[in-house]
């Protein structure tokens, strides 16, 4: 069984989503989830994939899945070292969420506004 780093998903009602959202929540982790549906990769071939994200926020991000049991990190002994992630049993069995949330991007993202235009509404309205 993974380490778990969230204290507990058994709270108030609406909690379990609380807490798949806190596994696979944040800025990279779901798209790093998407990216390993297609199977696994290379530390690198994630990198290139994510062209926005620092090595240093990949790394955590990736380290974080892995400790929630999401993600499985195969290292080689070889020289330079060969890294690979892939997705374990509990992390595929995400599939239908997040093809769910590509599903709904695809029919939604360009009615929805742009953090950008959201801001400039909030500037824009009397106080």
């Amino acid at each position: 069984m993974p380490r778990v780093r969230h204290k507990s998903l058994d709270c108030s009602p609406g909690c379990p989503v609380e807490g798949v959202l806190a596994l696979i929540g944040g800025k990279w982790k779901g798209v790093i989830l998407y990216h390993l549906l297609e199977g696994t990769l290379r530390f690198n071939e994630l990198r290139r994939r994510l062209p926005n994200v620092t090595q240093r926020m990949l790394t955590n991000q990736l380290r974080e899945l892995e400790a929630d049991g999401l993600v499985i990190r195969k290292v080689y002994a070889e020289v330079p070292p060969r890294v690979e992630y892939s997705l374990s049993p509990l992390g595929g069995s995400l599939y239908p969420v997040i093809m769910a949330l590509k599903d709904w991007g695809d029919a939604h993202f360009e009615h929805l506004p742009t953090r950008q235009t959201a801001a400039r509404r909030e500037e824009a309205m009397p106080a």
